[in-house]
């Protein structure tokens, strides 16, 4: 089972987000890297990710907006011009309910926005929703690093 990257910046969003996945039953392991550099490392696979048996490319990204280094919105304008990378799912997972970083969100690629609810409680009942979609209904795209590309067939 492939694992959820989540990229967040701060600590104590991360530890609740650990108790709530847990909380939730969501049997992904849960990938986090605290800054956007870290977040193009892990899913391109450079750096210290360059071994796919222990940095596995994730079935989905979390992202927050406002990251260190890279923001939510370079990451995803990379991934999305990332063959290799460009069909994984990215949910946007941030506290702004600002309308025009929403709006940004979609246009960059984002597959689905969520703003970060005000207690742990509803964060478990909003991971218990991510799961019942993403998890068990959705059909993910094929593993894009198994698929050769047009030009390399032949």
């Amino acid at each position: 089972m492939k694992p959820v990257l989540l990229a967040e910046d701060e600590p104590s969003d991360v530890f609740i987000m650990e108790r709530a996945w847990k909380k939730a039953g969501i049997e992904n392991e849960l990938r986090i890297v605290k800054d956007g550099q870290q977040a193009v490392e892990y899913i391109g696979g450079t750096g210290a990710f360059t071994d796919r048996e222990k940095h596995p490319l994730p079935c989905l990204i979390l992202l927050d907006i406002k990251l260190p280094y890279l923001s939510g919105h370079q990451v995803i304008e990379w991934v999305r011009a990332t063959h290799s990378a460009q069909t994984l799912p990215v949910v946007f997972l941030t506290s702004s309910a600002n309308d025009m970083d929403i709006d940004k969100a979609y246009r960059l690629g984002g597959n689905a926005y969520l703003v970060k609810p005000p207690t742990a409680e509803k964060l478990v009942q909003m991971l218990e929703d991510l799961k019942n979609f993403w998890m068990k209904h959705n059909c993910f795209p094929p593993d894009a690093l198994a698929i050769k590309h047009p030009a390399q067939v032949g």
